[in-house]
């Protein structure tokens, strides 16, 4: 992501993408800059309209977020539904203890 950070720098500072220049602000950053992802990002973004992709993609909206039950909501049960419930039996407070308390 930060060499996309660093051609939208560039961009939003009126200078040209390249590969001299995106590799500049890679390393004033201090990252240590793979010469590859740079050519392919310089070369990538060659032909587009940087101002159109953005304004396309500030367009989508995002997706909702699903709804959830309120917290305090117990689902309702269904007629057929077998539950099966579980006794919980104490248990002997002497079984925790070491030899030595007992």
């Amino acid at each position: 992501m930060e060499y996309i950070y660093a051609a939208m720098v560039l961009h939003k500072a009126g200078k040209e993408i390249n590969e001299a220049a995106v590799t500049k602000v890679l390393e004033s950053a201090g990252i240590q800059v793979d010469a590859s992802r740079v050519k392919v990002l310089v070369a990538a973004l060659k032909d587009v309209d940087i101002e159109q992709a953005i304004k396309e993609s500030a367009v989508i909206a995002p997706a909702a977020a699903p709804s959830t039950p309120n917290v305090g909501e117990v689902p309702a049960q269904k007629e057929n539904e077998d539950i099966t419930r579980y006794e919980v039996t104490p248990c002997k407070a002497d079984y925790f203890k070491t030899d030595y308390e007992k």
